[in-house]
């Protein structure tokens, strides 16, 4: 059995789910203090996070992760119990399993072998951990990054463990994400007795023509790293209950998935042009969760990418795809930010695994990626 599948069997039962830690981070932190880093604890409210750090020279690569976990769904749908690590049938099951206690145990893996492996190695290596990923990210890699941004701490290098595998593992590496732009849109009208058509003025029916028009726009061509800005419905909610009363209004849940060819600000101005063109009364509250961040292929690109045709025999896809991550925070400190990790079809589903034969191949392609930077 490898150590880097039991360090993941010892974080997988952990019951960190989102934000709590359940001591997953002073496990790891007790290895990184063996190692000689320097351990800085930054909890913000419920959530732990800390940075760790050996070395003061340039090139600083950081690897970064989170160690809590979604929640479990129905219990017995499960195979094995979620945070009880199984072996069955050469995979591992367990909350976290993808996303991403492996990738966790591979970083703790790959720094304690490399530097064993080069002890007079250039540069510096960090870590930046929180448990306040999975939930509503806004006291954990947002505040690590604010504090060191207030002191001008820079990154090189930074590495994410999120699972960005597709079919094969070692097939995609992320080099950015889209932006995040969701909206609670009411559209106010007149409720009445449905036989009164004149007394009445149905939501529904006038934003029928507004919503048509929203899923008609197309809001930018993309460009060379990102697909076109998506506008999507995720929820339409109107109704007293009665089938002969219209409703007074019609509450609408959507949200943008946007390229780095146009701006958040952008896309609200055009929103509301659209529902004014249609007369409509309405009022909309927005959320924004997250900036589209780039990493132009170069050198780190590079780097994980040779790494991990060496080790997988596969040359990645560089893919912006997917949903947010905290690589977007980082983004503002690194101007070279990758994600890599597991495959991640089982991820937040019942059932959680990953493949073993991919584990020690995680951890010697984060330990090639050092090397290549360092050594």
């Amino acid at each position: 059995m490898s150590e880097t599948l039991n360090i993941a069997k010892e974080l997988i039962a952990k019951k960190s789910i989102t934000p709590d830690d359940a001591g997953c981070q002073d496990f790891l932190i007790q290895r990184l203090e063996k190692l000689g880093f320097e351990i800085e604890l930054m909890p913000h409210g419920k959530v732990k996070n800390f940075y760790a750090k050996k070395g003061s020279n340039s090139p600083l690569i950081v690897f970064a992760g989170h160690t809590d976990v979604v929640p479990t769904g129905p219990l017995e749908q499960w195979l094995t119990p979620p945070f009880e690590p199984t072996i069955k049938e050469n995979s591992l099951y367990g909350r976290g399993a993808a996303d991403m206690k492996t990738s966790l145990a591979a970083f703790i893996v790959s720094v304690e072998e490399f530097l064993s492996e080069n002890p007079d190695h250039k540069g510096a290596i960090g870590l930046l951990i929180t448990s306040d990923e999975e939930g509503v990210a806004t006291d954990g890699t947002v505040k690590v990054v604010e504090a060191l941004q207030k002191r001008q701490e820079k990154i090189d290098y930074c590495i994410v463990g999120e699972p960005t595998s597709s079919i094969k593992f070692g097939d995609t590496v992320k080099n950015g994400r889209r932006g995040s732009l969701s909206a609670k849109l009411n559209i106010i009208g007149i409720q009445g007795h449905i036989a009164y058509p004149e007394l009445i003025k149905n939501p529904i029916h006038a934003v029928a023509p507004a919503i048509n028009d929203l899923v008609n726009t197309v809001w930018d061509e993309g460009n060379e790293y990102f697909p076109k800005t998506s506008w999507q419905i995720s929820n339409i909610n109107a109704g007293t209950g009665a089938t002969n009363v219209v409703p007074g209004n019609v509450e609408i849940l959507f949200n943008f998935r946007y390229s780095s060819s146009i701006t958040a600000g952008l896309l609200k101005q055009r929103v509301e042009a659209i529902l004014n063109h249609h007369k409509l009364q309405f009022e909309i509250d927005w959320q924004h969760s997250g900036q589209p961040y780039l990493t132009e292929k170069g050198m780190l690109t590079d780097l994980i990418s040779s790494s991990i045709i060496e080790v997988c025999g596969i040359k990645p896809t560089i893919s912006t795809t997917g949903g947010t991550s905290d690589g977007r925070f980082i983004a503002k400190l690194c101007d070279q930010v990758v994600e890599f990790g597991p495959i991640n079809e089982s991820i937040h589903k019942i059932n959680e695994c990953i493949d073993i034969s991919t584990i020690d191949k995680l951890k010697d392609i984060y330990k090639l990626t050092l090397s290549k930077a360092l050594a």
